[in-house]
Parts: C-alpha cells; sequence; structure tokens
C-alpha cells in the first residue's frame, strides 16, 4: 500500500508539473492591446511583470503586465503633453518619459501615476524632438533627434530629482541627417558603470558610443542598422529595433564598444513599425507605432508584442 501510495503521489507531482508548464507556457500573450490609445512610441518595464507605454500625441501612460495581458490607462496625461521613450527607476520606483515635440521630460510615481516633475529641457521654438531615456549611473539621460544635445537629469540617492543639464554631443554623432525617421540621435542606452553612453543615430543608421563627460562621439563598427529606433543593451548584446523594417537586429558588442558583430535578426508577423523594446526575462516587449499609417498615424488600435529574445 505504500508503494501504491508513493506512486500515485509521484503521479500526482508529475501531473502538477506537466499543468504547471502548461501554464507558464502560456502566461505571456502574444499580443496585449491598449485601450484607447490613439497612438503609441514608448515602453518600459517595471518592476515585476510590469510594464509601461504611453499614447504619442496625447502624453497618456498605459501600465499593464506583461504575464497576465492585462493593460489599461495609467496617467490621464493634462493637454499638450507628449510621451515618446520611458524608462523606469526601479530602485525608487519613478518612470521617466521623454516629452517630444514639448522640449520637456516628465516624471512620474511608478505606483500612483503622479506628477513627480515636469522637466524643461529644450526651447520648443528652437526645434526639439525629446526622444528617448535611460537611467543610468545616479542619472537619467535624454537624446534629442532634432539637435545634437543629451539631456542629463541627476537622481539623488533618495530619488529626488534635480536640475536638467545639457551635453554637446561632438564627433559623428552630432551629424544631422535624414528627415523621418528623426534625423539625428534616437534610442539610447549606457554600460553597465554608467561611463559610456550608447546612441542609435536613425539618419545614419548606425550606433554610436558618446562619452558622459565630454560629449565626444565614436562609431561602432559593424553596427549597421538602417531605420534604428529604439536600443536596449544588456549583457554585451544590443537590441536594435528597425521601425519600418519591422525587425529588431541582436548584435554582440566588443568588451570596449568600439564593434559589434550581428548575431541574429528577429522579426514578427504582428510587427507593424515597432519604435521601442524592453525586456522581461527570455521575452522582448515592443510596441507597435503604426507609423506606415502616417504620422499622426491613422490606425485604431494600438498594442505592445511578446517575442522571444
Amino acid at each position: 500500500m505504500r508503494r501504491l501510495m508513493s506512486a500515485f503521489s509521484v503521479a500526482a507531482l508529475l501531473v502538477g508539473a506537466a499543468f504547471a508548464g502548461t501554464a507558464a507556457a502560456k502566461s505571456f500573450p502574444g499580443v496585449i492591446a491598449l485601450p484607447g490609445a490613439t497612438s503609441a512610441e514608448g515602453i518600459a518595464t517595471g518592476i515585476g511583470s510590469s510594464f509601461f507605454a504611453g499614447d504619442l500625441f496625447r502624453g497618456d501612460i498605459y501600465r499593464g503586465d506583461l504575464r497576465s495581458g492585462s493593460a489599461s490607462l495609467f496617467v490621464d496625461a493634462p493637454g499638450g503633453r507628449m510621451a515618446l521613450g520611458m524608462k523606469v527607476d526601479v530602485p525608487h520606483n519613478v518612470l521617466f518619459v521623454a516629452g517630444g515635440f514639448t522640449g520637456q521630460a516628465y516624471v512620474y510615481d511608478a505606483r500612483t501615476g503622479a506628477d513627480v516633475a515636469v522637466l524643461g529641457l529644450a526651447n520648443p521654438a528652437l526645434g526639439t524632438l525629446i526622444n528617448d531615456v535611460v537611467v543610468a549611473d545616479g542619472a537619467a539621460w535624454f537624446t534629442d533627434s532634432v539637435q545634437p544635445h543629451l539631456y542629463r537629469v541627476p537622481i539623488a540617492a533618495d530619488g529626488t530629482i534635480g536640475t536638467p543639464s545639457t551635453l554637446v554631443v561632438t564627433g559623428p554623432a552630432a551629424h544631422l541627417s535624414g528627415a523621418f525617421p528623426p534625423p539625428s540621435l534616437n534610442g539610447i542606452a549606457a554600460s553597465p558603470n554608467g561611463k559610456t553612453l550608447i546612441v542609435a543615430h536613425s539618419g545614419d543608421g548606425t550606433l554610436y558610443t558618446v562619452n558622459p563627460e565630454t560629449g565626444a562621439s565614436a562609431a561602432i563598427a559593424g553596427a549597421d542598422v538602417p531605420d534604428v529606433d529604439g536600443i536596449l543593451f544588456e549583457a554585451g548584446r544590443v537590441w536594435a529595433v528597425q521601425n519600418f523594417r519591422n525587425q529588431i537586429t541582436e548584435l554582440r558588442l566588443s568588451s570596449d564598444l568600439s564593434s559589434a558583430t550581428v548575431e541574429r535578426v528577429i522579426t514578427s508577423p504582428r510587427f507593424e513599425v515597432p519604435t521601442a523594446v524592453a525586456r522581461k526575462g527570455s521575452r522582448l516587449a515592443l510596441v507597435n507605432a503604426k507609423f506606415d499609417t502616417g504620422f499622426p498615424p491613422t490606425a485604431t488600435s494600438f498594442e505592445v508584442v511578446i517575442v522571444e529574445r
């Protein structure tokens, strides 16, 4: 009887494990709708399986769960705001959002959606497009797609947001070229220690490193990524979103960040001009901007697409 009970116990465990494995396999949906969104551009992952995505032209912020596939309006932004690239400062649980043509950046409490700060980075009358952001080494860094500028926003140890400053980029990354996609700096990432920034240049279709102290830039050899938009850098690899090509290119960078080798190209029939990427475990989450329908887009629905990395 004891052996029989043991056999039943083992069988029960195996069946339970099978069901658990099936549930885990199905726990991440392929597509998550952003209900009511009229446009989209940026995405960021937060604590656990949470994510944030923005309505580009309304400035609204959505919060959802990558595992359950839920998403709902989180910040009903005041009129005049925009929402492009975004990044969560996890230790302080705040969300930084690039404000596009407004020349502003917004900082939201990632728990409540309340405003933490509204920051003026550039004068919109002089031309600006605050496009993307990364958090590294005690600061949030924002790109400007029509000026050769990066904007640094200090973050104190207690989470206090400091006064922005402007870093003038020199060298090849300062080149302004093209019209649309944006002619200059777009996506941004940073080395683990924050001592080197990596920027995507949409007009040149390549990646550059930037010294955050001096603004000096250098090309990353072999980083040939036409239509590059948002980027993600982790564990020596860059995932570069190529919006109108509907793909992500994974590149392995050399230890000194001077060269890149293409590892693979990720595509999906669900991509429709994706513009930004975030990671959760072995999965990448991208948001479809649908600029193929126009700018502003005329599509009637917007969504997040999840793929294996």
